[in-house]
């Protein structure tokens, strides 16, 4: 088996078909066939299956693609790593918006003083785009907030933030919570009685608080973080979100109070493919996003977050 064959398996599957492929490789379609009978004779069964349509992998090949993009990455890895002496590599790392708003340039700044050898690309995304992407072998690395995945991830809890009523102060004295302000808490039957703005049903904030209240007073859907926080801000109405949402700039505008009776937490999962499968530059990344969250909680800068043992 060579590595050629699995390169030329792999860009068969994501174009769908042999010509496609051949202008990618710059080699003949009839090269390209024998190199993938070869293939399929040396491992005893079908890898591909034309229609059509075009060409797509059978069962066998499907399992077979995604263990040879693996492969494929970690000899990209390796080549990077034998031109330098220092750690090298690409590493994919996905947050959620409100973890991104935290997080997000910590980690930048301390990857680039740590490891400038290693190209981080960020991905900001909804909490269950993440676990696709991570199972589709885009992602490395994630934090999520569910550990209902794939058996065969790794999946580390983090953290665990409360969960707050976050709304404009004249809102509040509208619907005669004034006291609440005083206290900076407020109970889940006053918070349903407010006009709410919140992700969709399709965002994992959603999921979540649906899951542990019922009758949310939602008003108003809006998937986009700083949209949402916008909204809140300048329009009649109030959102529930975590600590990390409640940006700088909103501080002066609006109230932050946390939600009680019952208390909404959330927990905070790093998920990954295998430990075993990672290449070193993202088990060095893993460590660098402990670091950071470990370093922002201690200093307070990560409102109201838990940090978990790890």
């Amino acid at each position: 088996m060579e590595l050629k064959q699995l390169k030329y398996l792999v860009t068969i599957v994501e174009s769908g078909s042999f010509g496609k492929a051949a202008q990618k490789l710059d080699v003949g379609t009839s090269a390209l066939s024998q190199q993938i009978s070869k293939l399929e004779d040396e491992l005893c069964t079908r890898l591909l299956r034309r229609s059509t349509t075009g060409v797509e992998p059978t069962p066998s090949g499907l399992a077979f693609f995604k263990q040879a993009q693996l492969v494929l990455r970690h000899t990209q890895y390796a080549i990077e790593a034998a031109h330098s002496s220092r750690l090298t590599g690409h590493v994919c790392v996905g947050f959620s918006p409100s973890i991104a708003s935290v997080l997000g340039v910590p980690l930048m700044n301390l990857m680039s003083k740590r490891y400038p050898d290693i190209k981080v690309h960020l991905v900001e995304s909804l909490s269950g785009n993440l676990a696709t992407l991570v199972n589709s072998r885009q992602l490395d690395i994630a934090i999520i907030f569910t550990q209902d995945v794939d058996p065969s991830w790794s999946v580390q809890p983090l953290l665990k933030e409360p969960m707050f009523l976050m709304a404009h102060e004249d809102l509040l004295h509208q619907y005669g919570f004034a006291d609440n302000i005083q206290t900076k808490q407020i109970e889940f039957e006053k918070v349903n009685q407010l006009p709410l703005a919140l992700p969709s049903q399709r965002h994992g904030l959603r999921k979540f608080l649906e899951q542990k209240v019922e009758l949310l007073n939602v008003e108003f859907e809006i998937d986009g973080l700083h949209l949402l926080m916008n909204c809140v801000r300048q329009l009649n109405m109030a959102t529930i979100q975590p600590g990390s949402a409640y940006f700088e700039y909103l501080r002066s505008d609006l109230c932050f109070l946390k939600i009680v009776s019952p208390e909404l937490d959330r927990m905070n999962y790093l998920i990954s493919i295998s430990e075993e499968e990672l290449s070193p530059a993202s088990l060095a990344t893993k460590v660098a996003i402990k670091t950071c969250i470990k370093d922002l909680i201690n200093k307070d800068l990560w409102p109201s977050a838990e940090l978990l043992d790890f």
